[in-house]
């Protein structure tokens, strides 16, 4: 399974990365903000899954959710963040995000976001 990992705190990157290993994930490709991302996306795009945070430099998630929804694709989008209010996880949904995780967050919530989004993979 391949993860696009958008975030651009090393440290929350990190522990992501960590957290998604523990579980079923096995490649994390990881960007520093959206732009990267979508370029990485864009020269791959075999990816199983994409999580992004909304505040990045450069590009934010919800620009990078609507530049990969603009190219047609239908990959699972998670977005990971602190904005938390409701009007924002409406927008955010209506960009084309499959689900919406609130930091801070634990092992146990992230695991069962990702089986909500992706239940074929689940262990």
């Amino acid at each position: 399974m391949k993860v696009l990992l958008a975030e651009d705190s090393g440290v929350m990157r990190k522990i992501i990365a960590r957290g998604l290993h523990s579980l079923w994930v096995d490649n994390v490709v990881e960007a520093a903000d959206g732009a990267i991302a979508l370029n990485k996306f864009q020269q791959g795009n075999d990816f199983d899954l994409v999580l992004t945070d909304w505040n990045m430099p450069n590009m934010n998630g919800l620009e990078l959710v609507n530049a990969i929804r603009g190219t047609g694709s239908k990959v699972p989008i998670m977005m990971i963040t602190t904005e938390a209010e409701k009007v924002r996880v409406l927008e955010a949904i209506q960009a084309g995000v499959n689900d919406y995780l609130v930091k801070p967050f634990d092992q146990s919530q992230l695991q069962t976001k990702l089986e909500r989004v992706l239940p074929q993979q689940a262990n």
